[in-house]
């Protein structure tokens, strides 16, 4: 009897941790202490887009811990990394491109 309640306990825990952790990466792009993004930053069509409009975000938040420059790059490389294999590959090229249009415009060569 005792067995069973802990197979219960565990098949209810790990469907309550996985609904609250399913969803993480898109709560940490939303509510990052790192930076307050425009919302669809990474779906714009040019790379030099999503580098000013990181670059802005970056500049403009109070509450990054790092510069500019490093904050903005890693929530770049962030997003590439837990979109993982689903990301297209042109989306994906944009969002490389998008990282060295960053390196120009923050004067970093």
């Amino acid at each position: 009897m005792a067995e069973r309640r802990n197979k219960a306990k565990t098949s209810r825990k790990t469907t309550s941790v996985g609904t609250l952790s399913k969803r993480w990466s898109q709560r940490v792009t939303q509510e990052s202490d790192a930076l307050d993004l425009k919302q669809g930053v990474f779906k714009l069509t040019s790379a030099k887009k999503i580098a000013a409009s990181l670059k802005r975000s970056a500049e403009q938040s109070s509450r990054r811990k790092a510069g500019a420059y490093r904050s903005a790059l890693s929530m770049l490389t962030f997003y590439i990394n837990r979109a993982g294999k689903t990301l297209p590959k042109t989306q994906r090229a944009r969002l490389e491109r998008a990282k060295v249009a960053l390196k120009h415009q923050f004067g970093r060569e």
